[in-house]
């Protein structure tokens, strides 16, 4: 580590001279050596203006410095699948929000106040993308509850416990027990090509193959249900001129010559009639 002091006197805003530390490689500072090298460049950003070259080098040079924090704290999650690089980057995130923060008046170590940001910054990125399906925060927070309730109940009980005995543990309802439940299976994300059968001595087929497919008939099925009370709502005229139209297929020039009407007129007893089922349907829904 390469320490060069500069003492020939700088320029500052209010006209005083200071001394400029100045560190030919901050990343190569010894974690033992940083802890005092910090104070001082803390020293210097309270004394230049902020946005000047003077701040950001003092700045630059403590991100630097104490960049073995991130990689200290990023080794725990070393075994995760997450690629460390971004670990790495989002820990740097919560040491940057430390050193901007961190005032020498509060008399702790600048390391003691950094780490909990750094951690929080990391945590927080296990949580915002560790889940497979997005789900709100509140139960993302619950699952991590949820878990820790089902292993001390199961210690107590020697079984698992049941959604009214978590409810009443975690002092929740029993239906946001259950939506927290629900929500959770979304942290994981299974392949639609693994395997359906367990026994290996059955036919090897894929989850995919054994998935039910929503069946367009239903939806039909459905809005016939739900549009037969309309149409028995309509006058004789109106049902008579659906029944033409849709169910013997006939063209408006055909109803027209049925009803004794031109087929402008047909149109616009048409289109005021389908609204007024078009309506009937959004409403009830």
């Amino acid at each position: 580590m390469t320490m060069v002091v500069n003492n020939t006197a700088s320029t500052e805003h209010a006209g005083a001279t200071a001394v400029r530390p100045e560190l030919e490689c901050p990343s190569a500072v010894a974690p033992r050596d940083a802890r005092d090298l910090s104070k001082r460049f803390f020293d210097r950003l309270r004394e230049v203006e902020e946005g000047t070259h003077e701040y950001q080098y003092a700045r630059n040079t403590l991100i630097e410095m104490n960049m073995s924090m991130v990689r200290y704290v990023a080794r725990r999650y070393r075994n995760r699948s997450d690629d460390m690089e971004d670990i790495l980057q989002v820990g740097t995130i919560g040491l940057i929000k430390a050193i901007d923060r961190f005032d020498l008046a509060r008399e702790v170590e600048f390391s003691t106040f950094a780490v909990p940001y750094i951690l929080g910054e990391i945590k927080r990125f296990f949580r915002d993308t560790g889940w497979a399906v997005h789900v709100p925060r509140r139960f993302q927070e619950l699952r991590s509850d949820l878990a820790k309730a089902k292993e001390q109940l199961h210690v107590e009980l020697d079984r698992d416990p049941t959604v009214r005995e978590l409810a009443a543990h975690l002092d929740l309802s029993e239906e946001v027990i259950i939506e927290g439940i629900v929500a959770a299976n979304g942290y994981n994300a299974g392949s639609l090509d693994t395997p359906a059968d367990p026994d290996p001595s059955e036919r090897r087929r894929a989850l995919a193959d054994v998935l039910g497919e929503e069946d367009p008939g239903m939806e039909t099925v459905e809005d016939r249900h739900a549009l037969a009370p309309l149409l028995q709502g309509l006058d004789e005229r109106e049902r008579l001129l659906i029944e033409l139209r849709f169910g013997q297929e006939m063209t408006q020039s055909q109803i027209g010559a049925v009803l004794g009407v031109s087929q402008m007129h047909v149109s616009r007893l048409l289109n005021r009639t389908l609204a007024k089922l078009r309506t009937g349907m959004l409403t009830d829904r």
